[in-house]
Parts: structure tokens; sequence; C-alpha cells
């Protein structure tokens, strides 16, 4: 009897292994079609009814789903495949399925001043990289950023040239120098950004608001009108003009001198306030 027990656990194990590793064929009675590059299956099969309410739904769906996935799986495999950085992938062909957009696909970007001067010029970027030889160092060094190789900036000599003011600073030249050319790099980059969306850029100065808001305009009145010689002191009001708000006041101290019973006064009630167990604050209007 234990013998008989022993195999039938063993056999009832055996068979549960079994279901959960389930076969990589799938019989349908008609073929799925396949979209590889959208990795789309389409299932045409009839469900039956009977079976959909004869069982657990969520197992049904599960089940149904695991199968194309399967087929799915299977149609991958016997695609060609290629190896990039050391890991096999598989070349999916052209969707042919059209997929709804909510918005249009974007259109390229405008080439920049630089990108038609290249193609004009037939010039072709080239990939550098990102380490050089500093023969000053005797090590390989960055060639941009910090710590870089052939930094001038941190040469403790510079040769003053004849033609250059003897009195003037060349270590505070270069670094102004490097200033301005990185503010003309992002002046560059700005406008191309604002080519690429078709903005008018001005060419000096701010660029003027169209139309201003109703503070903006109160605020502009009030600074052209304290703009005068007398700091609008003789300036005459408008009719109807409202005066101005924000105004700058000075404000005005006590004496340090003279009478000092306002004083007096403010310290006592001071004192008032601090002694009395009443609360400042009303709770019942709170």
């Amino acid at each position: 009897m234990a013998a008989s027990s022993v195999e039938e656990l063993l056999a009832k194990a055996e068979q549960e292994e079994a279901e959960k590793l389930k076969s990589i064929t799938v019989q349908k009675e008609l073929d799925l079609d396949f979209d590889l590059g959208n990795l789309l299956a389409c299932d045409k099969n009839r469900i039956e009814t009977r079976d959909f309410r004869g069982q657990k739904k969520e197992d049904f769906l599960r089940s149904l789903a695991r199968d194309n996935t399967q087929l799915l799986i299977n149609e991958i495999w016997k695609l060609p495949t290629e190896r990039v950085e050391e890991v096999i992938v598989a070349k999916l062909p052209e969707p042919t399925t059209r997929l709804p957009r909510e918005k249009p696909p974007l259109k390229p970007r405008p080439p920049t001043k630089w990108e038609q001067f290249a193609k004009l010029k037939g010039i072709q970027k080239k990939k550098k990289t990102n380490l050089v030889w500093d023969e000053t160092a005797k090590e390989w060094k960055r060639r941009w950023g910090y710590k870089r190789a052939n930094d001038d900036t941190k040469e403790w000599l510079i040769e003053v040239p004849q033609t250059a003011d003897p009195n003037e600073d060349q270590f505070a030249k270069r670094v102004k120098a490097k200033k301005e050319r990185v503010a003309k790099n992002e002046f560059n980059r700005l406008k191309n950004i604002a080519r690429a969306q078709k903005v008018k850029t001005p060419g000096v100065g701010l660029v003027p608001k169209a139309q201003q808001s109703r503070n903006e305009l109160a605020k502009a009145v009030s600074v052209a009108k304290v703009s005068t010689a007398s700091v609008g002191r003789f300036q005459d009001d408008l009719p109807k003009e409202k005066p101005p708000k924000n105004s700058g006041k000075k404000r005005k101290f006590d004496p340090l001198i003279g009478d000092f019973s306002s004083e007096k006064q403010k310290q006592l009630d001071l004192l008032k306030t601090m002694g009395s167990k009443k609360p400042r604050l009303d709770i019942t209007k709170a």
C-alpha cells in the first residue's frame, strides 16, 4: 500500500509539472494574421459561447492569450537574426498595419547655418576620440571640458604680443575671450531654434510686446512721470488720474531728543499687553 501511494504521488507530481510546461505547438482552426513589424497577431477564430461560460472567464482569457502569444513567438523565431553588441536580435520586417496617430508625424528639423555650409563645402563630420595626448603633462587627458589637454587658461606664463598693451592682463583677456565665445555659441543656438520655429528675432534690443497689460501701462506712466529733473514734483496730473500705487515714501522716525512721552506710552502699552491674561486674538471671531 505504501509503495502504491508513493507511485501515485510521483505520477501526480509529474503530471502537474507537465501541465506547467505547455507545448510550443498550438492548434487553431484558422491561422492567425501576423504583423511582425508591430509584433501584432490577429486571431479570427470564433469564440464558443459555451466554452466561455463553462469555465472561469479569467482562466479562459489567460489561456487564449498564452496560445496566441506562443504562436507570435514561434513566428519571431523564424526571422533572420544579427548580433548587436554581443546580443543576438531578430530583424523585424516593415510593419503592414497602419496605426492611428493622435498628431501628425514630426517634420524633419531644418538644417542649421553650419550644416548648410558644411553640405555646400562637402565637409563631413568625423568622430573624434575622447582622449588626446598632452605633451606638457605627458599623459592622456580629455579633449574637452574639465582638466582637458592643452588648456591655455591653466598656463602660468603668457608671452605678451608686440602689438598688445604691456599693462594689459593677458590672463584676464583669455578668460574674457572664452566667456564671449560661450555667449556667442549660446546666441547662435537660440537663433537656430527661433529660425526652426519661424520666430522673428530682433537685430538689437528687446522684443516689443504687441499689447501691454493694465498694470504695465500704469507702471510705465508712473515711471515716466518721475523721470523729470524735479522727480515729478512739478508734473501736472492728468484728468481723472488715480494716485500711483506703491509709490516710494520716506520712513519717519521718532526724534532722538525732545519729548519722550510718546515713547513712554508705547513701552507701557507693550508691558500691558504682555501682562494681560486675555489673548490678543479674538477666539470667538476666528
